[in-house]
């Protein structure tokens, strides 16, 4: 069997066409340094997005993951020089350090009936048009500028992106399911629960029998992007910049089998700005049915399901109520979403979202300074309340759509989705120059 050595102590089997996961050194917290491990974790940089959020997590702890990903300073380049500064005064400290040997990571989350597991490891990168890992979303080029600049400057993987699989053929006595088996009755790494609840685990696999294990099975295997997709355009960008065969040709990323560990996909929400309630609903006259329902908040989005599974639907907030907007005049779809996608592309409710109603009727920029992108809906609600703008709330598309979709080679608009839970930022980091 053909291999290629690369810097860092990383190797990859040449010759497979699937997902190739390799083993790295991982930098964690030494646990001795810091008042928990639960203090120091983080969720993934885009869902802290309110400043109150970053505010609680660097106030957690002075060593909180966050000063990494989200670092505060005056301008872009201040902001990614001094995450580098951070990150080498972490290691040189000994709050920071790397395994004696490279591992793949088994990874758990649970929190009440939910469990998920999955490996953790460093990818390799294959063009889109090769098939092997799926998006499914288009991305801003502004944050996938910033996200490359701060993965340049400290030449590191923060935290993992989530990719799922489905291994149809069931249990099995070898591949990754059995390894992780097997792994998960031996003695953690490291344990934490975060204060959202859910438990976390870590192992680390460096047997080279397991190791083979995992990587003949995974070679079978082609993987969608459930969360992640800006951080795996970064990935694309940064090793098209530097030579081949290095450790730039690899990302971090968390690999589940969803047909052992089903995800949750749930929707992200839209806040808009500058356009409050009164106005959005009074432009929808004509076009749309717009009937209001009754609250709280949960009664609300059962109303918004129950429509969403008849067509296109949407639930307006911002003014102490809630508006249902369904039932959209067809002939105005017709004219406003493009029809050079498949028909379940053009029926999404992102897609008739954007085109139609947010291009065509309330003509809003899709830029930050006009639409915000939230994954609570309670939380996009308070805020459009608070700055008099109106959240418009969405009903989760199902996963075997976006895989479909994704296979055909079509993606959906921005934010359309959000799979769960998402790995923890700061249980595993990634070196690029580790030797």
């Amino acid at each position: 069997m053909n291999t290629t050595r690369h810097k860092g102590g990383e190797s990859a089997e040449s010759g497979e066409s699937g997902l190739r996961l390799i083993p790295f050194r991982g930098l964690r917290y030494v646990p001795e340094q810091v008042g928990s491990l639960s203090a120091v974790t983080s969720p993934p940089y885009d869902v802290v997005i309110r400043p109150d959020g970053l505010q609680h997590l660097e106030s957690a702890d002075p060593y909180n993951i966050v000063r990494l990903i989200l670092p505060q300073a005056a301008t872009t380049a201040d902001r990614h020089r001094q995450a580098a500064r951070t990150l080498d005064r972490w290691l040189a400290e000994g709050v920071l350090a790397a395994d004696p040997e490279p591992a793949l990571y088994v990874y758990e989350q649970s929190r009440g009936d939910l469990l998920q597991r999955g490996v953790i490891g460093a990818l390799a990168l294959s063009p889109p048009a090769d098939g092997v890992v799926l998006p499914h979303e288009d991305v801003m080029p502004d944050v996938v500028e910033d996200r490359a600049a701060l993965m340049r400057t400290t030449a590191t993987n923060l935290e993992p992106l989530l990719l799922t699989y489905r291994d149809e053929e069931g249990a099995s006595a070898t591949g990754t399911a059995a390894v992780i088996d097997r792994v998960v009755s031996r003695t953690p790494l490291l344990a934490t629960t975060t204060e959202d609840g859910y438990h976390h685990r870590l192992w680390s696999v460096t047997e080279p029998a397991e190791l083979q294990e995992i990587s003949t099975d995974l070679a079978r295997h082609q993987a969608l992007i459930a969360d992640g997709h800006h951080r795996w355009a970064t990935y694309l960008r940064l090793r098209a910049e530097h030579p081949p065969g290095g450790p730039w040709g690899y990302g971090l990323v968390l690999l589940v089998d969803t047909a052992h560990y089903p995800l949750h996909v749930r929707a992200i929400h839209r806040l808009l700005h500058g356009l409050p309630v009164a106005r959005a609903v009074a432009a929808l006259e004509g076009s749309f049915r717009v009937s209001r329902v009754e609250g709280p908040l949960s009664e609300a989005l059962e109303a918004l399901a129950a429509a969403a599974g008849k067509g296109n639907a949407f639930l307006l907030a911002g003014d102490g109520a809630f508006h249902l907007v369904d039932h959209p005049d067809a002939d105005l779809v017709a004219r406003t979403v493009r029809d050079d996608r498949p028909a379940a592309w053009r029926e999404l409710d992102a897609t008739v979202l954007h085109a139609t109603l947010l291009d065509h009727v309330w003509r809003i920029p899709d830029a930050p300074a006009h639409i915000a992108y939230l994954h609570e809906a309670e939380a996009a609600v308070t805020q459009a309340e608070r700055h008099g703008g109106t959240a418009v709330l969405l009903h989760p598309v199902r996963e075997e759509v976006v895989r479909d979709l994704a296979r055909q080679g079509v993606t959906m608009p921005r934010k359309s989705t959000s799979f769960g839970p998402k790995p923890a930022t700061g249980l595993v980091l990634r070196s690029l120059t580790l030797g």
